[in-house]
This record gives C-alpha cells, structure tokens and sequence, in this order.
C-alpha cells in the first residue's frame, strides 16, 4: 500500500492522533535571538523564527516531536508554517528556505522512524505548510480594492520552492493549514501537483467568526466545494477557536465531506496576555464529543496545546469508532461564498 492507502486503512480502524503545537514548545524555552540565530550570517534579529531553529537548534525541534510522539501522536507534522520565502522575508532568510524545509523534515523523519523500530507502528511525516502572511483574495490597500500584493503563479513558485524541501527531506504528505484564503489554499495545491501529482494533501481551513467563514469569506461548504477536486485525503479545521465553539462547524463539515475529517483546536481562546489557559482536560472532554458524536477521523491540538494536551485527547478518544465517510449523492457542486448545488 502506499502513503495515503495505509493511513486510510488505518483510519478506518480508530480515530487517529495529530500532534499539537510546536511555538508553545519554543515558546517555554525562553530561547534569545542567539538561540535562534546560531552561527548563520544573517543580517536581521532572528528571535522568534521558529523555523530557522530546524538548521540552528534541530535538537530543540527534535525534543519537541520526541514528546508529541511519546504523548501518541500517529501523525508528526514538520515545523516549517512559516518556512516559505514570503514569511522568511521578514527575517531576510529567504535563501535558506530550502534547507530550512529539508531539514524540518529530516528531523520528524528521525523521530519517526525511532519509534517505528521500537514499537512497529508507523508514524506519517506531514510536511506542514502555512497560508503566508499575504492573501490573494482580498487586498491590503481599502482605497485600491482590486490590488494584489501577489498573484497566484507567484504564490504557487513559493510553494514549490518549500515543498520540495520538505520531500527532499522525507515528508510523505503535504498538509496545507490554517487555511483563512480559499485562494492560497489553491495555489499550495497547484504547488503540490507540480512537485508530484501523486502526493497526498491534507487541508485545513481556519474560521475567523462562529458563522464559520474563513477570511476570504467561504462557509464550509462552499470551501469544500472549492477544493475537493484536489481529492485530499482529509479535510478539516484548526486553529480558531476551542473545540467547544468548533463542534458545529466540524459536524456541518463532516455531513458532507466524502474524505477522512481531522479536526485540531487550540486550547481554548487566548487570554488578555495571549496565553492558553485551557487544560488538557478540558480540551479532551471536549474532543471526546467529537468522537462520541462520530464526526472525527483524526484529532489533535493548534495554538496551546501542548504533549499532555495531545496524550489527553489519545486516551479520551481511545476506543471510539472513527467516522464513518458518506456517500453524497452525485451532483454538480459549484462554489463561490456559498455552495451551489445543482439538481440531477
């Protein structure tokens, strides 16, 4: 079997386990700008770029997923949601985005494979892809509405440029997150296609208000209709909101995505500091009624959350079946803010 076909088979047999965040980690190591920064000539202050810390301090990045996986993560994802060119050049590391990338999955890859040898039981490498600091959708500029500060091809060359960094360093899957552009989400797509049509893609849209639209201004729906032809082999939210506020959205989801629903909250909404208060078990008790109401396939942790966070949510969802795919009937589904569905 291959990548996705294994992953399938094994989500068919129980509810899977994501990883949780990995800037909390990074965060609680209270690293300076020369933690971040190594011994690479680059010329602007480096703190908080998370994912240089792949090329500079991989021990802090592999400690973190060794935790993840220990806690009962099934699927590690890379630390690099900001390791394309356009992030990058607010640090003026652009030109290490390669390495960055190769290097971020080389590190999950190792821990991987460690635990797969010890126990036989395989981990998935997902090479994790964020959505840039710019949208293609909407413009920065209210009195110029029809300016772009990118466009789509440019946006796809970025895109290439981390993907293939990640597959150079093992990543066996693409998981496009924090989706808050429909339209970025499609050119990370077109990106992965280019670097090979046949790796498996994850995506994960991110709502901005509990009337559950992204920032482009896509319901649910109608962002499922906008990239199903992409055939993921999952779907789902993160970020956002707890898992109490997300429950509907991911149940309104689940009712009509005809693939694998992963669904991964933060722990609870911020506090005034921009800490997580939300404890490990409060988030599993709330994500227990995701499984319990069988809307879920994988589970995991966004902003916040942390290994005990991830290791809660494993035994809560223990046991639970996964859910179970439908089967939509057969019809022309077109997108713009809303669905369209047309009759037969």
């Amino acid at each position: 079997m291959n990548i996705a076909e294994q992953l399938k088979a094994e989500a068919a047999r129980r509810i899977l386990i994501k990883d949780g965040a990995y800037g909390t980690q990074v965060q609680a190591r209270g690293l300076a700008e020369a933690d971040y920064r190594g011994t690479l000539s680059v010329g602007r202050d480096q703190k908080g770029n998370n994912d240089l810390l792949n090329l500079t301090r991989p021990e802090i990045i592999g400690d973190i997923a060794e935790a993840f996986a220990l806690a009962g993560a099934d699927i590690l994802a890379t630390n690099s949601f900001n390791a394309n060119r356009i992030s990058q050049a607010d640090y003026g590391a652009e030109d290490l985005v390669g390495e960055m990338n190769a290097a971020a999955a080389r590190i999950i890859g190792e821990v991987a494979d460690r635990h797969a040898q010890a126990d036989g039981r395989k981990r998935w490498i997902a090479g994790a892809l964020g959505p840039t600091n710019k949208t293609l959708s909407l413009s920065p500029n209210v009195n110029d509405p029809g300016y772009r500060e990118i466009d789509f091809d440019l946006l796809s060359d970025v895109y290439v440029e981390q993907i293939e960094g990640l597959v150079e360093g093992g990543a066996e899957i693409v998981l496009i997150e924090t989706v808050f552009d429909t339209l970025n989400a499609k050119a990370a797509i077109h990106a992965a296609r280019r670097v090979d049509p046949a790796l498996p893609i994850m995506l994960s849209m991110t709502i901005t208000d509990l009337s559950g639209r992204n920032l482009s201004g896509h319901s649910i729906e109608a962002f499922w209709a906008s990239i199903r032809h992409a055939r993921p082999l999952s779907v789902g939210l993160n970020c956002s909101f707890g898992a109490a506020q997300l429950r509907a959205h991911v149940a309104s989801l689940s009712a009509v995505a005809d693939t694998l629903i992963m669904a991964y909250p933060n722990a609870g909404l911020p506090n005034d500091l921009g800490q997580y208060d939300e404890g490990p078990e409060t988030t599993a008790a709330q994500v227990r009624e995701w499984a319990e109401q069988g809307i879920v396939n994988i589970v995991g942790g966004c902003c916040g959350t942390t290994p005990d966070h991830i290791a809660a949510i494993a035994e809560t969802v223990q046991g639970y079946a996964p859910r179970q795919l439908p089967t939509p009937a057969r019809r022309t589904r077109l997108a713009g803010i809303e669905p369209m569905v047309l009759a037969a």
